[in-house]
């Protein structure tokens, strides 16, 4: 090793007086960091020679394009509900378009680390673009409701994958260094897109109607449709700039198929799509007391443990889809999975609840609230970028973590303020620390993490933390429903429980908000004042619960440690110059 080239190599300050260094610093001789840094630079198979500024930033855009449009449809659908329901009649399943989504999102992004590994990063972008495409092409053609939430299930796919390989290429082409930086770049794209999509879709639904043949397409099938063609450049640039040779080629598909751990994957995709349908299913569609509901997250609990056990055993699974043993023994990366998770439940939370406080509470429209979400999409993208370039600068991120994390709980503690006479200002500002803390904290946590991972196992790695981030998001929007409809169910019942015809006014207040609007009559004896207070009362819930997940976060981004930032993608730096 160049151990003694690395402790004076001025390129890389985090590296100077090693021993004598007062932070958090991981020693060579610790296992965490030879599991990260020894086992990673004895792997001969890494690519270590890094690629032109013009090379990089053609391959990235390549992929960048599909991540834009992977993003956007996570939120396109958000104003094309009422369309939608007009055109096909089925509004009881159309619940289902985002989490469909978002479902097969979760249950095939940790699949995509391993995969790739095995068939090349070109191969997964093709296969990712070419779902994506399809299903969104479905989506634009849906002659029905069932139709329509199948392609979105198909595009779930492939969007899932557009994202998470887009960042094992980024892994591939740029040293751990300069990582953090086109993390933000990559993060900048996906924030455009999200907070893109609400504002596309809607314009696509108030004034695209073109009749095509003689028959009228509606406004909402073309915000899929237009979609289709950008996703097929995307997969045409991919295929002729996406050039990633395979660490340990096959030579035969029978040999790749025998590497493929397909009990893993299939034990992992049946236990995060139960646990996901019976999270999204519970409160909604069905009660949680209701035995699909109980059944399905039980059988998904124990489907995990299974996958835990099967993963570990490397007599069973030499090649483990997640390294549940490595996450499991090293601290950083448990850490940083964990970190993401619950951060990713309190922000996911916020991005739900806050503009359902501004339309309820501020009697705001559906885009006035919109765009006070916007400065949250914003900092995300920022402060992402910002602390890859801290980073670069510095080679640290343990006290960059620990601020950005003090950023992200001032930002959820500010929304525990809200009230009924909350000023306008602070609803486009209080978002702001929560974003900028996110988008920190994801780009930290995924350079940490790779810094204590072995190179081989950067991709699955990688993916793993996609899983704990995808599961985080409909966990914590779930965890904030309850205690909001239970805090408002019991707040009302309290008050108005033994008159007359309650329990079918609580059920409407519950499930719309025309009681809230202004001119609604209630019945004798109710008070709107009341329920708005009751209401309040509710959402205050839901935002402390939502500080108590950032605590959380908080509290496990703590537990990691630092990590040799190295400057080359060997790992093994030298004295030549930092691009």
């Amino acid at each position: 090793m160049a151990q003694d080239e690395e402790l004076h190599d001025e390129q890389s300050p985090l590296l100077r007086d090693h021993e004598q260094t007062n932070g958090n610093i991981a020693r060579h001789n610790d296992p965490e960091q030879t599991a990260g840094e020894d086992r990673a630079d004895a792997s001969n198979d890494a690519i270590v020679e890094e690629p032109s500024i013009s090379q990089k930033i053609a391959i990235m855009s390549s992929l960048w394009v599909g991540v834009f449009f992977a993003a956007l449809d996570t939120t396109v659908v958000a104003t094309l509900i009422t369309p939608i329901s007009s055109s096909l009649s089925s509004l009881s399943l159309l619940s289902y378009l985002a989490t469909g989504y978002l479902i097969a999102n979760s249950a095939c992004q940790p699949l995509s680390g391993k995969l790739t590994d095995i068939f090349s990063r070109r191969a997964g972008l093709l296969f990712s673009n070419i779902f994506f495409a399809l299903g969104t092409l479905i989506c634009g053609l849906a002659p029905s409701a069932e139709v329509l939430i199948l392609g979105r299930i198909i595009a779930g796919i492939g969007g899932g994958g557009l994202t998470c390989i887009s960042t094992f290429v980024t892994s591939d082409l740029i040293p751990l260094r300069k990582r953090g930086i086109w993390q933000g770049y990559g993060n900048l794209v996906f924030g455009l897109g999200m907070g893109t999509g609400g504002i596309f879709g809607g314009v696509c639904a108030d004034r695209l109607h073109v009749h095509v043949a003689g028959k009228l397409v509606e406004g909402w099938r073309w915000a899929f449709l237009i979609q289709v063609p950008f996703i097929l450049v995307s997969a045409v640039l991919v295929f002729y700039l996406v050039d990633i040779p395979v660490r340990t080629p096959y030579k035969s598909l029978r040999a790749a198929l025998s590497r493929v751990d397909f009990l893993g994957s299939a034990l992992l995709v049946l236990a995060v799509t139960l646990l996901l349908l019976g999270l999204n299913t519970g409160g909604n569609q069905l009660p949680w007391t209701h035995g699909l509901v109980i059944a399905a997250l039980v059988v998904s609990v124990l489907t995990l443990l299974l996958f835990i056990y099967v993963e570990s055993n490397e007599k069973w699974v030499p090649e483990p889809i997640i390294p549940v043993a490595l996450i499991g023994r090293t601290r950083t990366i448990l850490c940083a999975c964990l970190t993401n998770w619950f951060a990713t439940m309190s922000a996911f939370l916020a991005l739900y609840f806050v503009p359902l406080y501004l339309q309820s509470i501020l009697s705001y429209s559906s885009s006035a609230a919109g765009l006070r979400v916007i400065p949250f999409a914003v900092t995300t993208s920022l402060g992402s970028l910002v602390v890859g370039y801290v980073m670069r600068s510095t080679g640290r991120y343990y006290m960059l973590m620990v601020i950005t994390m003090m950023i992200f709980l001032v930002g959820a503690a500010l929304l525990c303020t809200f009230n009924r006479a909350t000023p306008s200002w602070t609803t486009f500002v209080y978002v702001t620390p929560l974003g900028w803390g996110y988008g920190g904290m994801l780009t930290i946590t995924l350079v940490a993490m790779i810094s204590a991972a072995p190179h081989e196992h950067q991709a699955v790695i990688t993916a793993a933390s996609y899983a704990f981030r995808s599961t985080g998001s409909t966990i914590g929007i779930t965890v904030a429903s309850a205690v909001f409809q239970n805090i408002l169910t019991n707040g009302l019942r309290n008050e108005y429980g033994g008159l007359p015809g309650a329990e079918n006014e609580i059920r409407h207040i519950r499930n719309s908000l025309d009681g809230l609007k202004p001119g609604y009559e209630f019945p004798k004896g109710w008070s709107r004042d009341i329920v708005l207070n009751k209401y309040m009362d509710a959402l205050r819930g839901a935002f402390i619960s939502g500080l108590g997940l950032a605590v959380l976060a908080a509290v496990a981004g703590l537990g990691m440690r630092e990590h040799v930032l190295h400057s080359r993608l060997s790992r093994k730096d030298s004295n030549a110059s930092r691009s």
